[in-house]
């Protein structure tokens, strides 16, 4: 049986993406990358998790990354579909890229939902085949689970290059630092630059951090939120 991984980076912030990453590995390979240090990208220092997902890449079967906008983000949202389902489906187009052969598949999502059953149940509407899966949704999957924790770093590593590539493209209007709403250099860079680039698709509008910050009729101070 193989085992298929899955994880995400970048659900909570303001700007950028949110990456789903995939890694479909064998239980050799699984034994190798635990050994090897693979763990939960949040344990990690970035410097050590770009060196990892090289390492990743060269003992795996297959992967598979997905990239969703802020602005696909907000128009998924503002259609009546929360970013719990879009990050099913999101999911369901991993195993369905990955799944091509006839083997079974141990599948493991780290489960972004309370309620893993019913999330469980939303991301198996979106599957095309299933006959040859052993689909098992959990929360702290990329902790307990090297398959996940390989999937987690490869998202996480994806994320801050695409942050990156934003920094460079918008650099002449400020740092807009990590893009999570905690960030104090996030927040500025919001604060200033926010109405500027409003249409350029960087933020996610539907989020409560730029609805209160920038309402429809009069502005609040960024301490109000």
């Amino acid at each position: 049986m193989l085992i298929l991984g899955i994880d995400d980076a970048g659900r909570g912030p303001l700007i950028g993406p949110m990456i789903l990453a995939g890694v479909l590995i064998n239980k050799e390979q699984e034994k190798y990358l635990k050994k090897s240090g693979i763990t939960d990208s949040k344990l990690l220092l970035h410097e050590k998790r770009i060196s990892l997902s090289e390492l990743i890449k060269k003992h795996l079967i297959s992967s598979y990354t997905v990239s969703t906008t802020a602005e696909q983000i907000d128009l998924s949202i503002n259609s009546g579909i929360n970013l719990n389902t879009l990050e099913a489906m999101k999911a369901a187009e991993i195993i369905n890229n990955l799944n091509k052969g006839k083997e079974k598949i141990k599948v493991i999502v780290d489960c972004p939902s309370v309620n893993t059953i019913a999330w469980k149940n939303t991301l198996s509407g979106y599957i095309e085949k299933k006959e040859n899966l052993e689909i098992h949704c959990e929360h702290k999957a990329d902790f307990n689970h090297t398959s996940v924790s390989a999937a987690s770093i490869l998202a996480k590593v994806r994320r801050e290059e695409e942050i990156s590539k934003l920094r460079d493209k918008y650099k002449e209007f400020g740092n807009i630092g990590s893009g999570y709403p905690s960030d104090p250099i996030t927040k500025e860079f919001l604060r200033k630059s926010g109405l500027s680039l409003k249409d350029s698709g960087i933020f996610r509008k539907t989020w409560s951090t730029w609805k209160s910050l920038f309402p429809e009729q009069g502005q609040k101070t960024l301490e109000e939120y």
